[in-house]
């Protein structure tokens, strides 16, 4: 059997964490056993669907690297398949127009409300009716019996017939019902594996009916356990950054993002770092928990401080590019991004914290940080200074270790503290007290800007203590 999934996103809101982990899985497992993965817009609900959502959900799929075999398939598109399935149903008996009142309804539910039963249509229309006037049509579910889940993630699930109403699958207007689309959709695409959170459980066994009344094969369903906040409560905005491209905006890697989703609610062994062709090689629906997973953003941030020490710095850099751009930066006014990433990813955990770190490196800064010209800035430092800008300019190999051995050489002379001569020199060049080695600092800048910067600060010391 060739395997088939599908990520089916409603295009109301952004592509969140919890969405991004089902399509990861759901990916994954289709690569895993050399199947087809089907992207799939469920964009049925016309009031809150927007194409500024679709193209949230295309962005995100996209900057993670889920890359889709077919698709993306739109519900919009494919309304006179379900009119034609429904009358189908109805043709076969299967299903029923019903011209119950909202105001019936709504009494109905009081009445079994007031009488601590469960909320359920009573099948009023169930056997015909003479009515006329607004109707639905209602799939007209058996009422023996038992549906039968064997679920590859939470084990079998058995639901009675008795326990299931009649549900919509048609509203008064003639525009179909998430319970009928999915279930013709997953049918049309020749689906093998429902791989989805399990708030649906309550939806499958009345889907699973729909499909045995089409004479449908069924799928296998696997339904994965929701992500919880630090609170325990269901992850959500209040929760901070749900949304996928928020945290690229926060300086997060994909891989490091999809490393720490498989992570939640899966394991293989204490392992915690995988490669992508890792995930392939190892998930197993069957070795997802079924209990809810904790989102933990400290042990996220870890993640990705792991893959920016280790990732291909030339990697890493195509995607500081983008960050440098958001923040106003040309990467081709200052040194090539691989190096930079190279300097600050030991002490950076985030792409936005590197660009933060390496302004100095393509821009002049405006002034210099108030407190690192106390310590640094005193009387005499002009000199300190003065000695090192005639050494560097007097240099030809603009490189990190002959610039190193002339700071080292300064403060033998000088008869000063490493540190009386570093400190300085990195205040002067880069504008606060806090850069990567000054070597590797110095030989980032270039030579112009070094001299420029050394030149500039003589002049602001010698002012400021005129």
């Amino acid at each position: 059997m060739s395997i088939r999934t599908r990520f089916a996103p409603s295009p109301t809101g952004y592509l969140h964490v919890g969405g991004a982990r089902t399509a990861l899985f759901s990916w994954l497992y289709a690569r895993k056993h050399g199947g087809r993965f089907i992207l799939r817009i469920e964009d049925t609900d016309l009031e809150r669907s927007s194409q500024e959502s679709v193209n949230a959900i295309l962005e995100g799929m996209a900057w993670l690297g889920l890359e889709y075999d077919e698709g993306p398939f739109f519900q919009t598109q494919r309304f006179d398949r379900y009119k034609e399935v429904i009358q189908q149903l109805l043709n076969q008996g299967d299903a029923y127009y019903c011209y119950c009142s909202k105001e019936e309804l709504e009494t109905l539910r009081e009445q079994q409300m007031n009488n601590k039963e469960k909320p359920r249509y009573n099948g009023k229309c169930r056997q015909g009716t003479d009515a006329v006037g607004e109707r639905v049509v209602r799939f007209k579910n058996p009422v023996q019996g038992e549906v039968v889940i064997d679920d590859l993630v939470k084990g079998r699930i058995v639901v009675a017939n008795s326990e299931l109403d009649d549900l919509i699958i048609a509203r008064s207007d003639g525009t179909p019902t998430y319970n009928l689309t999915v279930v013709v959709d997953d049918w049309d695409m020749g689906v093998t594996h429902v791989i989805r959170g399990d708030d649906h459980v309550n939806n499958t066994p009345r889907q699973i009916n729909i499909l045995k009344a089409l004479g449908a094969q069924l799928p296998v369903y696997a339904h994965v356990p929701m992500i919880l906040g630090a609170d325990g409560a269901r992850l959500s905005k209040r929760h901070g950054a749900v949304s996928v491209m928020q945290y690229r905006n926060e300086g997060y890697l994909p891989e490091a993002l999809l490393n720490y989703l498989v992570r939640l609610g899966w394991s293989h062994g204490d392992q915690e770092l995988f490669s992508l062709d890792e995930m392939i090689q190892y998930f197993e629906l069957e070795k997802v928990n079924v209990s809810a997973s904790t989102f933990n953003t400290e042990k996220l941030l870890w993640l990705n401080h792991q893959y920016l020490m280790n990732s291909d710095p030339a990697h890493v850099a195509h995607h500081l590019s983008w960050h440098m751009g958001e923040m106003g930066i040309d990467p081709a006014s200052g040194p090539d991004l691989a190096d930079v990433v190279k300097a600050q990813r030991e002490r950076c955990k985030t792409l936005v914290e590197i660009v933060a770190q390496s302004v100095y490196f393509y821009k002049d800064f405006a002034e210099y940080d108030e407190n690192a010209v106390k310590k640094n800035f005193k009387a005499g430092s002009e000199l300190v200074l003065q000695h090192l800008l005639q050494q560097f300019s007097e240099v030809s190999a603009w490189e990190a270790e002959p610039l190193h051995q002339i700071v080292l050489n300064a403060a033998e002379q000088l008869q000063l503290g490493l540190g009386k001569v570093a400190q300085p020199l990195r205040v002067a060049v880069c504008g606060s007290g806090v850069s990567p080695a000054i070597d590797v600092t110095l030989a980032l800048l270039g030579k112009q800007k070094t001299l420029d910067r050394i030149q500039r600060a003589i002049d602001f010391i010698r002012a400021t203590n005129a």
